[in-house]
């Protein structure tokens, strides 16, 4: 099962927050570990100059770069989580957003939770 689709903890938004934060945060770490594809560890068409050896040399270049652009994409969304968090201090009918001060759930951290969840 996904770590996306894995169901959220009781407990409401709080905890939905520190499952996305987990979830994004390994993200990032499996990125970071992972060794880059090259075109000598995914393999380079045959020459002949089909559309697929072009789709090919694209599948490539695609892999040659996802390792860095899922790191940063995770990157955004862990700051984005730190952010909009909610305040634990206080009374938790009236909790609020620490980064944009809007009543708990905030837009960004519904979002996220839609995009990721």
């Amino acid at each position: 099962m996904s770590s996306f689709t894995t169901p959220a903890p009781r407990g409401g938004f709080t905890s939905e927050h520190a499952r996305l934060l987990r979830c994004v945060q390994g993200i990032r770490e499996r990125s970071a570990r992972a060794v880059p594809w090259e075109p000598d560890t995914v393999g380079l068409p045959s020459a002949g100059g089909s559309d697929r050896a072009l789709a090919r040399i694209n599948d490539v270049a695609f892999y040659a770069n996802a390792r860095d652009e899922v790191g940063a994409l995770a990157g955004v969304c862990v700051d984005l989580l730190f952010l909009h968090r909610p305040d634990e201090d206080g009374d938790p009918e009236r909790r609020r957003c620490l980064g944009c001060e809007l009543p708990w759930p905030c837009l960004t951290f519904g979002e996220l939770s839609r995009l990721l969840g």
